[in-house]
């Protein structure tokens, strides 16, 4: 029955901390452009031949 005194504040703590760290998240812009980072890996930034692309 002690242990339960001791773990219930530390779950609600940690509880806490995890719902503070998903607020800051979404505060400071780390969902805003899902599909940003899914397309971005299709995209070629190098020419086949080795050469320097005309965007560079």
């Amino acid at each position: 029955m002690t242990n339960l005194v001791i773990l219930i504040p530390i779950a609600l703590f940690l509880g806490a901390a995890g719902l503070a760290a998903f607020l800051w998240s979404l505060k400071s812009g780390q969902y805003d452009d899902l599909d940003g980072a899914a397309e971005r890996i299709l995209i070629d930034d190098d020419a086949p031949d080795g050469t320097k692309s005309e965007d560079d």
